[in-house]
């Protein structure tokens, strides 16, 4: 029986152990299986087949697994063809489910994402963290810089009416550009015969074509598109185009196929470069590609100055600041140009900045995400100046909106134009909008300070008094007078300090500080009571090296024994100074500070530089005088008014006349 037992409990165990090795061979199989389906995953994902990735990473998911490169792949997958709803949903469980050690960009498509679902205080969130851990990266700064962004587009929207187009179809359309023929020439991926449809692997999408529109009368209606005539269209991508003048020129972005030759880069990755062609009989012919063009790196959507002299593009050539960068090229002649030159870090950020375009007066219209807007791509506008460009201005609903924005064009002189957008209700991926723009953009920061003088005692106006406009060192700008009303009013610059000074006879003149800020169309409202003088001084001749005290009769400004406060009594007489001196707003003093001869010289210098710094600040601080008016110098026992030494014994009535301030006029 015991031996029968003991067969049986080996038997069990080695039931159980044969039980246990199929478990973990499946188990192994199963992991096998999937590590191999993620490979060719990645392998999709390297090669921007991200639907074709996809799927895989949706499939390994739904069977439990996870890791944060398989959500950050899984979350880019959607973000980089446009599915924004769910790049949230997948960016949120990586950050949440793997917050140490990711690459701050993450943080960065996440913000982007929730802007595009209108999540923006989520946002604001995300990008103030993204600057926590990032710094110095321009995206970051410029949000710090601009938090009240929102604001500003608010302030900038409402000024284009917006035109849906029937040239748009259930695929993309996108990458507008102006003819001399009162056409538009625009890329897009409707289809082509039924058995001749290639689509691109990034998005499924057929590859896109050139086609051209007739405009209407009201210069915004499209007839239908035609493909362009010659050899431009192929059966990879062209896209975006511009024109010369004379429309003999058109150059244009394509992938890198020439001479019938698709070429990659290193890693298998089939780029965009640009190529020139020449219009003859009506057929586009000569391609030539650009010489700037390299297999190393994507050069695209090209803009032609108004003089035909430089041509400016997007590229992630060396050099650049972010995933794509603006530049421009000088035009020589004869199928030559110069060297491409950055467009600089006014222009460029760390993300994309995309889809130039050079209006006839000079402006700079184009697409980033780097720059702080509304969502993905948004259209901002630079205006020309002597260093290149000034600072960007998003140009607000309805051109902008949460989703991506892009390739704007604009017709200076009818206020019409078009532009691209895959914004919800349009007929496919990517549509263009017709607009006609009916108010300017903001280009600058307009500020103004306006204001009433009036009499602080009967409130009445002052239609003659003198207003003074101050930097931030009380250096004269500009003056005026009030009119009839007593009113007054100043254009400043924005983020800057400045000072308003009334000045009116028989009045004590007064300064009042104008707070900085960067408010877009701001008007500081300060209104300037005015009170009546009644020092005694207007006639009194006043030199530089004069002691104020002694003109204005004022009581000493005395100290107690080893203290450095202002007493009450002086502060009476402190005032008379801090009148005098709103009354002479050219004025400045020296504070003089003194001790008696009791204690070491040392410490005497030290409690005389306490008091000559108490009345600096009382003189600043209680009675609004800008600080550079002051100055103060400490003068311990040195400049005894009397005998009262140490080998000399004083009454303390005696030691107190040299426990004083004086108020020298140095200017």
């Amino acid at each position: 029986m015991k031996n029968h037992l003991t067969s049986l409990k080996r038997l069990a165990v080695n039931n159980t152990s044969l039980l246990l090795i199929c478990i973990l061979s499946s188990y192994s199989l199963h992991a096998q299986n999937y590590n191999k389906r993620l490979s060719k995953a990645d392998k999709n994902f390297k090669a921007f087949a991200y639907i074709d990735a996809r799927a895989i990473y949706l499939d390994v998911v739904s069977k439990g697994y996870s890791s944060a490169n398989l959500y950050s792949k899984l979350a880019d997958s959607f973000y980089y063809t446009g599915d924004i709803e769910h790049s949230v949903e997948w960016y949120e469980k990586l950050i949440q489910t793997y917050p140490n050690g990711l690459n701050p960009e993450y943080l960065f498509k996440y913000a982007q994402s929730l802007k595009s679902v209108e999540r923006y205080d989520d946002a604001d969130r995300v990008m103030s963290q993204f600057y926590l851990v990032t710094g110095d990266d321009k995206r970051a700064k410029s949000f710090i810089e601009k938090r009240d962004y929102l604001s500003f587009i608010e302030l900038q929207s409402g000024r284009f009416d917006l035109y849906t187009l029937d040239i748009n179809s259930k695929k993309s359309e996108h990458a507008p550009s102006f003819t001399h023929l009162n056409q538009i020439v625009f890329a897009s991926s409707r289809s082509k015969k039924s058995n001749d449809v290639e689509v691109h692997e990034w998005n499924k999408m057929p590859f896109l074509d050139i086609f051209s529109s007739e405009i209407g009368e009201d210069q915004i209606t499209l007839e239908e598109p035609m493909k362009v005539k010659g050899k431009i269209n192929t059966k990879f991508h062209e896209s975006s185009t511009c024109f010369s003048k004379d429309g003999k020129t058109m150059y244009f972005s394509r992938n890198n196929y020439t001479n019938n030759k698709l070429k990659t880069d290193g890693k298998g990755v089939v780029l965009l470069k640009l190529y020139k062609a020449t219009l003859q009989d009506k057929i586009w012919t000569n391609i030539i590609e650009l010489p700037f063009s390299s297999n190393t790196y994507s050069v695209s959507h090209p803009s032609l100055s108004a003089d035909g002299k430089k041509l400016y593009f997007a590229s992630d050539m060396p050099g650049s600041l972010g995933k794509s960068d603006l530049f421009v090229v000088d035009i020589l002649g004869n199928d030559t140009y110069g060297t491409p030159k950055n467009l600089g870090n006014k222009i460029n950020t760390e993300g994309r900045e995309t889809f130039p375009f050079i209006s006839d007066n000079g402006m700079l219209y184009f697409a980033s995400d780097g720059h702080v807007g509304l969502g993905g791509l948004d259209v901002f506008i630079a205006v020309p100046d002597e260093f290149g460009f000034s600072d960007i201005f998003n140009l607000g609903k309805p051109i902008n909106s949460s989703k991506d924005d892009f390739s704007f064009i604009l017709n200076e002189k009818t206020k019409t134009g078009y532009f691209s957008s895959n914004r919800s209700g349009g007929k496919g991926n990517d549509d263009i909008y017709g607009f006609k723009q009916t108010k300017e953009l903001i280009t600058s920061c307009n500020q103004y300070i306006e204001g009433i003088i009036i009499n602080e005692t009967s409130n009445e106006t002052f239609s003659d008094a003198n207003v003074v406009l101050l930097d931030e060192n009380q250096n004269i700008i500009s003056q005026i007078v009030s009119d009839s009303k007593g009113q007054y009013r100043f254009k400043i610059d924005c983020d800057k300090e400045y000072f308003v000074r009334a000045r009116l006879d028989q009045f004590i003149s007064k300064d009042i500080p104008v707070e900085k800020n960067t408010v877009f169309e701001f008007t500081h409202q300060i209104n300037i009571p005015l009170s009546p003088n009644t020092l005694l001084i207007t006639k009194v001749e006043i030199n530089l090296g004069d002691d104020l005290s002694k003109i204005l009769q004022l009581d000493p400004i005395y100290f107690d024994l080893d203290d450095a406060s202002i007493r009450p009594e002086s502060e009476v007489e402190l005032q008379k100074i801090i009148s005098a001196m709103n009354k002479y707003p050219e004025l400045k003093i020296e504070v003089r500070s003194h001790t008696d001869s009791r204690s070491s010289h040392w410490y005497n210098k030290k409690l005389s530089v306490k008091r000559m710094r108490a009345t600096v600040k009382y003189i600043i601080e209680k009675g609004g005088i800008h600080w550079r008016r002051t100055k103060g110098k400490a003068y311990g026992e040195r400049q005894l008014i009397n005998n009262c030494t140490d080998e000399n014994p004083c009454t303390e009535e005696e030691h107190q006349e040299n426990r004083r301030s004086e108020f020298i006029i140095w200017e």
